[in-house]
């Protein structure tokens, strides 16, 4: 567990960002790698703390203390194997995982937290650069044909698993590259897209076969699809935006995140448009409805296409600068979050609430807000316009499309609109049919949808083979 002494010899350190004044002028990644000496001494501060809370706050059960003593001790690929052995793909969590492991470490409690994300991110770089990485197998082929339908991070990690696990698995995707939101939503500068696509050859290395614009029940049968494999798993996410229907939401100008940051995506991956109607924040006053990561995207995203102005708007308080850890650790806090986005010039606004929208010619440029009490109840005297040419709804998302598959399908569905499937064997209401990520537990994280993955995989192995032998 690392150093017996090191955390009280050395202090956190972290990855630093390039200057926003430069990074805002490139869609690539801008975080600077610690060197290689900076993070050993870093995963020397795990203490022996007798309680490895970060176990449970990593969704994955990633065995950290153990990785960060082989990082301490220099055995980087004894690390990598570790890692890889609850984690599919670290390369994704080390960049876009907002670190609930870290929240939970014990020494978070005086916030000074082992920088555990830096060091995942550094052991799974570091084994690509080395070769480590290479396609795997468990078993020969058992004859067992398996189809994926979704191409987000859940599918990629169910696909893999049952592929090294000897079945001949077919994953599906309605979009013409796979990654799922990794791809088209999360923003080059947070995590480059070369990523996913080395991993997919490893897969594709591995027997996994992709078939490109697929879209199950829009453009092919889904119960033909169904009929002809052994079994099939339903890990499409959760698309369907929360809306706001206020008055004059019909204007134009007024986008879903999800609308908009896909295509500033697909220009950089030199994709073809799939709208003839480009949504660009250049010159334009832009406010951003919803204050969680997607709205930081499109923060980011705006700043880089030339807004003039960027606002963030959130309905609920603001929370406090620093948590309670009494009250909270190890749980994961509510307290108040700066993103790098945050950093490079928009202006945030908490506890109000958007009225209606009003504009000339169609077009959207007022928005009347009010400020609201705690109780979510106006605050007379409050009233206040905002300017904006262009508004970005990033307010969350309610549950999977029922149209197209799961309707064609008759999946029961749970009470949130979700795909109904529990933990324990991900089988939804219809034989040999599973469901796992955010089409069945709702919109999470993209290490819970790795989580689910794996899981499935499990579940999906036993139910083909009378038993597994992937882990769950």
């Amino acid at each position: 567990m690392g150093k017996v002494t090191g955390f009280l010899e050395i202090e956190r350190q972290d990855r630093k960002y390039t200057p926003a004044a430069d990074r805002v002028r490139h869609y690539n990644e801008f975080v600077i790698p610690l060197s290689e000496e900076a993070v050993k001494s870093q995963a020397a501060r795990c203490m022996n703390c007798g309680i490895p809370f970060c176990h449970n706050g990593c969704p994955v059960n990633n065995q950290i203390p153990d990785w960060n003593d082989l990082v301490y001790l220099g055995d980087w690929e004894e690390a990598a194997r570790n890692l890889h052995s609850t984690n599919n793909f670290p390369e994704f969590t080390g960049r876009v995982c907002p670190a609930p492991c870290e929240a939970s470490c014990t020494l978070n409690i005086e916030d000074t937290p082992v920088t555990i994300k830096t060091i995942e991110c550094a052991i799974v770089d570091k084994a690509w650069e080395q070769g480590w990485v290479k396609p795997e197998s468990y078993r020969e082929k058992t004859g067992k044909k398996v189809a994926v339908i979704g191409a987000g991070p859940a599918g990629l990690a169910a696909a893999q698993q049952l592929a090294r696990a000897g079945h001949s698995v077919h994953v599906f995707e309605k979009n013409s590259r796979a990654g799922g939101l990794l791809r088209y939503g999360i923003p080059d500068f947070k995590m480059e897209k070369h990523l996913i696509d080395r991993r997919i050859t490893q897969m594709e290395a591995e027997g996994v076969t992709f078939h490109y614009g697929a879209h199950i029940g829009v453009t092919q049968d889904a119960q033909q699809l169904v009929d002809s494999f052994d079994a099939v798993i339903l890990s499409g996410g959760s698309e369907k935006p929360r809306d706001l229907p206020i008055a004059g939401r019909e204007l134009a100008g007024i986008h879903f995140a999800m609308e908009f940051l896909p295509q500033q995506n697909r220009r950089n991956g030199k994709e073809p448009p799939q709208d003839n109607r480009p949504i660009l924040a250049n010159g334009k006053h832009v406010v951003v409805i919803g204050g969680g990561d997607t709205g930081s995207d499109c923060i980011g995203t705006s700043v880089r296409q030339g807004a003039v102005s960027v606002t963030q708007l959130e309905v609920m308080p603001m929370p406090p600068e620093k948590e309670n850890k009494l009250l909270t650790w190890p749980n994961w806090p509510l307290k108040l979050r700066t993103s790098s986005s945050h950093m490079e010039g928009a202006e945030r606004d908490f506890s109000v609430l958007t009225k209606s929208f009003s504009g000339e010619n169609g077009e959207v440029k007022t928005l009347h807000c009010v400020k609201v009490d705690a109780a979510m109840k106006e605050i007379p005297g409050s009233e206040f316009d905002l300017k904006a040419d262009l508004v970005l709804l990033a307010m969350g998302f309610v549950h999977p499309i029922h149209d197209g598959m799961l309707k064609s399908l008759n999946v029961k569905l749970d009470g949130r609109g979700n795909v109904e499937a529990n933990v324990r064997n991900y089988k939804s209401s219809l034989p040999k049919i599973f469901s796992a990520g955010d089409m069945r537990r709702g919109q999470s994280l993209v290490v819970w949808a790795i989580r689910e993955g794996r899981q499935a995989a499990h579940a999906v192995d036993e139910y083909l083979m009378g038993e597994s032998i992937l882990p769950r």
